[in-house]
């Protein structure tokens, strides 16, 4: 359970992030849902929130700036005491070919998904070690263990964000603040249901259990890794792909 803990939650009104955040409010704890520019998907998450008794709020802004990172935490601290928990989920796509890839297609995918990761870690560390605890909760991919062919900047973002999450739970145990990644593998979001028919059954064959995941599948990994129960467990990527990787 994570009654009277808050947490963090970037790209957290939609999709993946959105059902971190009602795992988490479920389990007790108050919530700062970042987001970048879906007003009505904000308050919608809002509304839906409130249900469990927890407080939540709302930064808007973008993950790359590093000032609203900084902010951001600042205003969680001010609002609920601390912060507990960051799980750094926003991150886009602009799948190409490499070939017809341009450096922007490259960069802003990079910007938003690892160093989006970075700001807020840096911040967030710089709390939880002044209180001597923290959980830090980082989204990788699949992607970032195998590479995907028409995903060179995705996969490369990715992978990043594995290499980040590793060097980080090495600078931080010994100030109690663990450092994982959550490498998802084809979860039924908006994301996925993009795919036309023969691109979903064509991954489906692939899946070792036979099905897509659910946004809950990477959700109750989260409220573990977030819990009392995962304060030994640091330097991680786990898998939940339903043994794609495989």
């Amino acid at each position: 359970m994570l009654k009277g803990k808050s947490a963090v939650i970037t790209g957290g009104v939609r999709g993946i992030g959105f059902g971190i955040a009602g795992e988490f409010a479920k389990q007790g704890a108050d919530l700062m849902l970042c987001y970048r520019s879906n007003d009505e998907a904000a308050e919608k998450a809002l509304a839906q929130l409130k249900q469990y008794g927890t407080k939540v709020i709302l930064a808007k802004g973008d993950v790359c700036d590093e000032k609203f990172a900084e902010e951001s935490i600042k205003k969680a601290a001010e609002a609920f005491g601390r912060v507990d928990i960051l799980v750094n989920n926003a991150g886009i796509t602009n799948d190409k070919l490499i070939l017809r890839m341009s450096k922007d297609d490259f960069t802003k995918v990079i910007d938003t998904n690892l160093v989006g990761t970075f700001n807020f870690t840096k911040y967030a560390a710089a709390h939880m070690s002044r209180k001597k605890s923290g959980r830090i909760i980082n989204l990788s991919s699949v992607c970032g263990v195998r590479g995907n062919a028409g995903q060179a900047n995705y996969s490369a973002s990715k992978a990043g964000v594995i290499g980040l999450t590793l060097s980080n739970a090495k600078e931080l145990g010994r100030r109690n603040i663990t450092v994982n990644a959550i490498a998802p593998g084809f979860i039924d979001t908006d994301m996925t249901m993009a795919l036309s028919e023969k691109q979903r059954e064509l991954v489906l064959g692939q899946i070792s259990l036979g099905r897509y995941g659910s946004v809950q599948d990477v959700a109750k990994t989260a409220a573990f890794l977030a819990s009392d129960d995962a304060a030994y467990i640091t330097g991680q990527v786990i898998g939940v792909d339903g043994g794609i990787i495989m």
